[in-house]
């Protein structure tokens, strides 16, 4: 893979300049996150601007990408107006194709499946569906377990999800999706 390879894929599916990126830092002081993650915003557009195979597997491996709250608060405060939620929506793509995940962000990975799946198939969120099949992702079966019964009780967690009449055309717009994204990668 040349120099400035995934650096040309990433604007050319988003738009996003990376190397207009001049490494004020403003970027990074907005981020509430940003000391929780392997390395700021500002630093992994300077990774990015590298073009090297390594330091963009290096982001791919990241728990940055899987952190980042798309917040926007980079994006307000960027003098150069980059839009880094919209480069990290595609980095974590390109993560899950790529097979290349930090440890820490598999419980994050299984929390959005479960919760997409929660919608795909009763066209609302059903949070006890969503939390059984978080707990099945990642096998953390007795984490809050106590919780359920006072929730049940206080009428904040039902059994049984609403009615969706129309599961066809949630089908169709889930179907429809994975369509775009897949013209997008191409």
């Amino acid at each position: 893979m040349g120099k400035n390879h995934n650096i040309s894929d990433l604007q050319l599916h988003t738009g996003v300049e990376a190397v207009r990126c001049y490494q004020c830092g403003k970027c990074s002081a907005g981020c509430v996150l940003a000391s929780e993650m392997n390395f700021p915003p500002s630093y992994l557009m300077r990774l990015l601007q590298t073009g090297t195979k390594e330091n963009y597997d290096k982001i791919l491996f990241s728990n940055t990408i899987w952190l980042c709250l798309n917040c926007e608060n980079c994006l307000g405060r960027c003098p150069m107006e980059i839009d880094i939620p919209k480069m990290m929506d595609y980095l974590r793509t390109q993560s899950v194709k790529e097979n290349k995940l930090h440890p820490d962000s598999k419980p994050i990975l299984a929390f959005h499946r479960s919760f997409l799946d929660s919608i795909k198939y009763t066209g609302r969120l059903y949070e006890v569906g969503l939390v059984a099949a978080f707990k099945f992702r990642t096998f953390r079966l007795a984490q809050d377990l106590a919780i359920a019964p006072v929730m049940y009780l206080k009428g904040k967690l039902h059994i049984f999800p609403e009615k969706f009449n129309d599961r066809r055309r949630m089908k169709r717009i889930f179907a429809q999706t994975i369509e775009n994204a897949k013209t997008d990668n191409q």
